[in-house]
């Protein structure tokens, strides 16, 4: 994929007014990706925002309190308004604002929107209570709620002319997805089982005598907690390490968006590694200072240069 198609600058009122809505919506519930999308130019910010927005009401029909069989319905009324989305039978004066945003979008950038329905089949697999046996078990689900979104992030960033291996480059946005889902369920081990949920495999927890679960903000009785979270930690770093060869591969500014949010995940990662209990005792979080830094540390470019100095010595 070369760089996505020229965005105009010229967006109409109700188109824009839909986007102030998806912005508005990401600024409030997600605080970690604004930071990173803060960095890129205005027609791709606008169009990472309507992602999220159509992404974050998927989650919260999955997240909610309705009984499951509402949720099922919800999801495929979702589903429906995808494919008016992708058949471009979305007006701009639909009273839908994530929609009408998603759909101008679509038309700007090359977005392959079946990453979406993924995400959605995701969601699906949370309304039905599965469980996964082996890490190869969950990669299904976290292709699905965060590869699927790299993926999709991707078609807006689009990839720089002459880079390097850039055929790989959807499957670096994919590997990256996982890492950052595997941060997550570290960081919310405690809130997911408090909600009846285990994303952890089955084959981890009963290696590290965890098989009880989470339900206190002490590990369970006889456990190695801090050897299972610093085993998943350890795969989420090379998760990591591979996701970062992307990086090369955008422009400054898309590299910059997603070095920054990536690397708030790994610093999430280096104080769960540090105190792994900590996660029982409630949400692992950074201050908005050291989001700010590491923001700024991605616009400099630092941590491209980094992979691509890494990069080299690799094939030397």
């Amino acid at each position: 994929m070369i760089r996505a198609v020229e965005a105009s600058q010229a967006v109409s009122a109700p188109v824009l007014a839909a986007y102030r809505y998806c912005e508005t919506v990401t600024g409030q519930q997600a605080r970690n990706f604004a930071y990173g999308i803060r960095l890129l130019p205005t027609p791709e910010r606008r169009a990472m925002s309507a992602l999220y927005a159509f992404s974050r009401r998927v989650d919260d029909i999955g997240d909610g309190e309705l009984p499951g069989a509402v949720k099922v319905e919800r999801l495929e009324d979702t589903r429906a308004l995808l494919g008016r989305v992708r058949a471009g039978t979305v007006e701009e004066d639909d009273t839908d604002p994530v929609a009408v945003a998603l759909a101008h979008a679509s038309r700007v950038f090359p977005i392959p929107l079946g990453g979406l329905d993924e995400l959605i089949d995701g969601v699906q697999m949370d309304v039905r209570g599965a469980t996964y046996e082996t890490w190869d078990d969950l990669k299904v689900y976290c292709r699905c709620v965060a590869g699927a979104i790299g993926r999709l992030s991707l078609g807006i960033f689009g990839t720089e002319s002459g880079a390097r291996g850039v055929e790989r480059a959807p499957e670096y946005a994919d590997t990256l997805g996982l890492a950052l889902q595997l941060t997550n369920i570290l960081r919310d081990v405690r809130e997911d089982a408090e909600g009846g949920r285990t994303y952890l495999p089955a084959d981890d927890l009963a290696k590290f005598g965890c098989s009880a679960g989470f339900a206190g903000p002490t590990p369970p009785e006889g456990s190695d907690f801090a050897g299972l979270v610093h085993f998943e930690v350890r795969r989420a770093r090379a998760l990591f390490a591979e996701g970062y060869r992307l990086l090369p591969m955008l422009d400054r500014r898309s590299g910059a968006c997603v070095a920054a949010m990536a690397g708030i995940y790994r610093r999430l990662l280096d104080r769960i590694e540090r105190d792994p209990e900590a996660v029982l005792r409630g949400r692992v979080s950074l201050p908005g200072r050291e989001k700010a830094y590491v923001a700024v540390r991605g616009l400099s470019g630092f941590d491209t240069r980094h992979v691509s100095r890494h990069t080299l010595r690799g094939r030397a």
